[in-house]
This record gives C-alpha cells, structure tokens and sequence, in this order.
C-alpha cells in the first residue's frame, strides 16, 4: 500500500511540476517570438506567474491537507483570501510592460499572449484587481479539486486494498465452509465400505485424501489451475454420494478438455455444497445437476438441485447468507466482470455463474 501512495504522490507532482513548466516558459517564448526578447517584460511576468505559483502551492500543499481537510472551514477560507490579497497586491506593485490590445483577456498576463502592437496604457486598478482575483479563484479552485481527488483516489486505493485483505479473510473462511460433520460422515462411511466393498473403500480414501490436500494446501494460493478445481470437485462429489447412496441423482457435465487456466480456489464448491445441503430431502426423489461451461473468455457454472417444500424455510436462508457472501467476494474478485443468475422455482432453485478468464 505504501508503495502505491508513493506512485501516487509522484504523478501528482509530475502533473503540477508539468503544468507550471509549461506555464513559466510562455513569456519566454511569448517574447522570443517576437524576434527581440525583452528579459525586463519576461522577468515581470515571471514574477507575477511565481505569485499565482505560490497560491497554488500554499492551497495544495498547506491549506488543504492541514484546515480544509480538517473541516476547518472558517480558518482555511480566511487563510487563503489573506494569501490571495497578499500576492494580488505584490502583482500590482510590479510595473507592468506591454499593455494589452482593447479588448484582450487580460493586462496582468500579456507576457502569455501573443506579441502584438504596444499600446501606452495602465489598466485601472480596480480592473487589474478584479483580473488578477479571478486569475487566483481559479487556481485555488483546481489546486483544491485536484488535491481532493488525488485523496480520493489514494483513500479508494487504500479501501480496496482493505477490501481485499477481507477477501482473503473470507476465501479462507469459504475454505473451511465444508462441515467437519461431512468429514466425519465420510469416515464412518469410509469404515463400513470396508468390510463390504474393499475397492470402493480403497477409492473413497484416496478422494478424501486429495480433498483434504487440496483444502490445507492448494486453497492457500490467490488462484489455482482449473484442472485441480475439477478434482475437488469429482472428490467431493464422489464422497457426497457416498452419504446418500441411489437417494440422490447427481449429474455431472465437464468438458473432456481442460484448458491451461487459473481460477480462485474454492469458487464452486460453495454453490455445490449448499445444493447438497438444500437440494436433498430423504422422504422425496433428490438431484444435484452440476455443469461446466469453457469458453474462450469465460468459463460458465451451472448448479441446479431438488427443491422441496419441507425445505423451505432453509431457503429463505439460503439466498440472504451463502449467496450473499459468495457475492461480496465475486464483487471483490472481479467487480462488474462477472455474471450470477439466480433462478429461484417452486421445484427447483439454479445459480449460473460466468466469470472473465
């Protein structure tokens, strides 16, 4: 975070340094122009350009971060009109060359206008004040919306990264979402299979022994390859069904061919557990329909399961928390990249999930 501050601060000065490079070198050229350089009319406007300088500085650098960003209103607006009528006054002490043509913007700044005919004449002091306070309202008003919003973008910088820290609070939360009971389950499962069927037993441990791998290890990473994803999620499904036998119906539909791509850890098996979890009902026909869609930019999820009205008051909680959750972290993940449609029947309930890849 310290380091994007610092980039931050560094194309803030770049900005103004570029700015005011740009400015101080016009009545230079102004006069080079002209083919004769007058350094007695550069050197004037030069000082009265260093005066509008100072209020920028003094606004940004001063004013801004230590009154107007302490809500300290009163002081910050006594502050800079004190500031504003001192180098207002300084500019009307420095004596003027070039008079403008009638009718040009401004006498205080002819050293940034074009060259042209001289004509012998002062401006009254009331115009050239009221020239010169405009001149300064406009810079202290873009040196503050500027300062506000390189803030701005510095304190959004800063709430994303936060935001991302609680991300990782909440994958890793996500990763340990898979009950202990389902653990427990699958070993007295595992212990019964033993006896009567040695090969489906041999199986189920070595499933459980990647879910557990994949959970203490390959879940620990930012992202992880799709192709061990997959396997999870066979494993899981797999020890899922030995918990509920022929009761439930589960298809699966992934694609034979498995691209070379990386995805966060844990993304679907959320979505796959609360199917489980809201989709089986022992008394009723159950099915869990799970079906990965891979395209050349995306990569689709589709989950459907059962719906049974005994199970209804579990929905009601189903949308407010597991999905709810599952969409802050979607939103920190991928912002408006991303796509979840929920279908929500009387038979059935269906997420379909389309992230960037």
């Amino acid at each position: 975070m310290k380091g994007l501050s610092l980039s931050s601060r560094k194309i803030e000065f770049l900005l103004y340094f570029s700015i005011w490079a740009f400015v101080f070198s016009v009545p230079y050229f102004s006069e080079r122009s002209s083919g004769q350089i007058n350094w007695n009319e550069v050197t004037n406007n030069w000082m009265r350009v260093f005066g509008y300088l100072v209020i920028f500085l003094a606004n940004v650098y001063i004013l801004v971060p230590r009154l107007l960003l302490k809500k300290r209103y009163r002081n910050y607006f006594v502050s800079v009109s004190a500031l504003v009528i001192l180098v207002i006054a300084v500019n009307l002490i420095v004596p003027s060359g070039k008079a403008p043509l009638p009718g040009s913007p401004s006498g205080d700044l002819n050293g940034l206008m074009p060259p042209g005919p001289e004509v012998r004449m002062q401006k009254p002091p009331i115009m050239a004040f009221a020239d010169n306070l405009i001149i300064c309202i406009l810079l202290v008003g873009a040196g503050t919306t500027i300062k506000l919003m390189s803030k701005w973008l510095s304190e959004e910088k800063l709430r994303k990264d936060a935001e991302k820290e609680q991300l990782k609070t909440n994958l890793a939360l996500l990763r340990h979402q898979v009950s202990p009971h389902f653990f427990m389950n699958t070993l007295n499962n595992i212990h019964s299979l033993i006896e009567m069927d040695t090969a489906k037993a041999q199986d189920a441990v070595e499933r459980l022994s990647t879910l557990m791998r994949y959970l203490l290890y390959d879940s620990a990473q930012s992202t992880i390859e799709l192709r061990k994803e997959i396997e999870f999620i066979y494993s899981f499904i797999s020890l899922m069904q030995l918990r509920h036998s022929e009761e439930v119906e589960v298809t699966v539909l992934i694609p034979d061919q498995i691209p070379d791509i990386k995805i966060p850890p844990m993304l679907f098996v959320s979505l796959l557990e609360n199917a489980f979890k809201h989709g089986v009902s022992y008394p009723n026909k159950s099915y869990i329909y799970f079906e990965l869609q891979i395209h050349e930019n995306t990569l689709g999820c589709i989950i459907k399961n059962s719906k049974h009205k005994t199970f209804a008051s579990r929905y009601d909680e189903y949308p407010g928390i597991g999905l709810e959750n599952i969409k802050k972290s979607l939103n920190l993940l991928y912002e408006t990249e991303y796509r979840l449609d929920i279908s929500d029947t009387e038979n059935e309930f269906e997420v379909n999930l389309t992230i960037p890849v």
